[in-house]
Formats: structure tokens, sequence, C-alpha cells
């Protein structure tokens, strides 16, 4: 059975999931993903609902928890973007099915490919984890050997963020999208692997979420690619007394600007990158006001 509502891909950014600063409980999670799963309910009435969610926290959490752990040796970061995607997926249906009773959801475990020569492997950038002061991070890089840097006035994690080339189980979100589901899929970005003869490997990084849900997007003939935010609207030198809002803009113009690498320009690259590829339009705002958003009462939209 075919639906011919238009696909829209929405992206969730971890404030969706836990405010920064809070404890990373379960209980925490659920009570933002009851708030986010309100604002995401009245767009299904209009389109067919793809969602995308950050997992961070939860995935640097993980390696925490896994370096505790002294009698077995920790598990790569791509098992644990994979044992997110179960925990964040499990929460975000329940939470949707309680404000959308007679729909469908499904969540599916997703690989993305990667190209093993990418240049991030040897650049992390990718936050993971919780946030620390400087001192502290500096301690945990030593003892763990990680790689950190700074995330405003915190100091964070870092690890290699490749650039996602293909959607391994695009068929079987397509199927689902085709029968009523709200498919839930790409968390964290998905799981990185790289293709070999025998089929796919892990690798230990974690791919950008946005832009893992741009490629989505495009694979899936998307009308509209939204990725929320805690932010009303991209703006230039944001932060600054000469911050200015942007609501309409082209490609073009956009891409004249420059954003902060590590929060708002991967969301503006994204949805550039889905807006040249189908002349669909890529919209960013605030996750309390999707529904406006969608109506063009909110945000930025940006088109070629």
């Amino acid at each position: 059975m075919k639906n011919q509502k238009p696909i829209l891909v929405v992206a969730v950014g971890g404030n969706a999931l836990l405010q920064r600063g809070e404890v990373m409980s379960c209980d925490n999670q659920v009570k933002n993903i009851a708030h986010t799963t309100s604002a995401l309910a009245k767009l299904s009435e209009d389109y067919r609902l793809v969602i995308v969610h950050g997992n961070g926290p939860q995935v640097g959490l993980l390696a925490l928890q896994n370096l505790a752990y002294k009698d077995a040796p920790p598990y790569p970061l791509d098992v644990l973007g994979a044992e997110t995607q179960g925990m964040i997926g499990y929460l975000m249906e329940q939470g949707l099915k309680r404000v959308m009773p007679n729909s469908l959801f499904s969540t599916v475990l997703t690989q993305i490919e990667v190209d093993r020569n990418d240049p991030a492997f040897a650049d992390p950038n990718k936050f993971i984890g919780p946030v620390y002061d400087e001192p502290t991070a500096r301690d945990f890089a030593q003892q763990y050997g990680w790689e950190i840097k700074a995330d405003g006035k915190y100091w964070r994690r870092v690890v290699p963020s490749p650039e996602p080339q293909n959607i391994v189980q695009l068929e079987a979100i397509r199927a689902l999208l085709d029968v009523n589901h709200t498919v839930i899929c790409c968390g964290g970005g998905g799981s990185p692997v790289i293709k070999d003869q025998q089929g796919y490997t892990g690798v230990e990084a974690v791919i950008d979420k946005d832009l893992a849900a741009a490629v989505l997007a495009k694979q899936l003939g998307a009308a509209h690619y939204l990725i929320l935010t805690d932010g009303d609207n991209v703006c230039v030198d944001w932060g600054t007394p000469n911050e200015i809002p942007l609501y309409d803009v082209s490609v073009e113009e956009i891409q004249q600007y420059t954003f902060a690498a590590g929060s708002m320009a991967p969301k503006v690259d994204a949805c550039c990158d889905f807006a040249k590829a189908t002349k669909g339009t890529g919209h960013i705002g605030s996750l309390h006001k999707a529904y406006e958003i969608m109506t063009f009462e909110s945000g930025t939209h940006i088109r070629v």
C-alpha cells in the first residue's frame, strides 16, 4: 500500500534527549523524549516521518562504563553506537505511541558506509560523552588515551567523524514507510562500516547525525529535511551584538557565511547538500516549534 504523503526526514538534536549538564539518567531521557514526541506528533498528519536522533552523551557514557569494567576489553565505538540506536529507539517508540496511539513505529538498526581513506580518521573532531572542566578532561585524556577539544567553556572527548556515503538499510526503511510506519533510524549517525569482499566491517568512529540524515533524505527522495535544535534560527555572528537571524535564504547566500565548526556548520552544510541534490527545502529551527517551522512561521529555510 502506497502512502502519498510526502516524506519528511527529521534530525533531532541532543537537547531532545538530554539537556546540557543534566544527569544522564534513563528517567531524564524519558522526560525529554516526552517533549520531543509531542512536537513531532502534529507533523505526522501531513508527512511520512523518518526520525534521526543524536547519541553523543549516550555513546560517551557507554564508553566510560566500558572502561570501568576491567575484566573485558572495551567495545569499539561502532558497537556502542548500535547499542544506543536500540536504547534510544526503544524509548522514542514508547514516547511516540503515547501521543500517536493509532500509529505504527519501527526502529531500524542502521549501518552507514564510509570511506576507509576518509581524512577524518587522521583528525578526530566529533564530540562524544559528557562535558568536563579542562583539568578533568586532560586527566582523562592522559589516563585513557583520548583526544580532547574545547566545547564552549567545557572540554569533551573527540573521535573521528567520517563522511557518510551510503545507507545500508535503505530499502528496509523505504518498505516501512510504504506501509505507514514512522521510522526511527540512523540513530547517532548510524554505525559506521567499511565495505569489503565479505560484506561490512565496523570502524572506530562516530558519524555526524545531521550529515547522515541528509544522505538518507536524498536517497529516500524526501520532500523536506528538518533539523531541530535549541535555537529558533541560524544566526550570522551568533552570540555577539551583531547577531543576525536568517529566515528564507538560498544555498548560495548562506554559504557566504562562516558558522561554528562543532555545532551549526554541519547543520547548514547538511541542509545545503540536501537542497542542491533534491531541489527540496532544508529547515533548521527550535525543537519546540517543529510544526511552525514546517508552516514557515519559524526557523531558517534553505533552498537552491
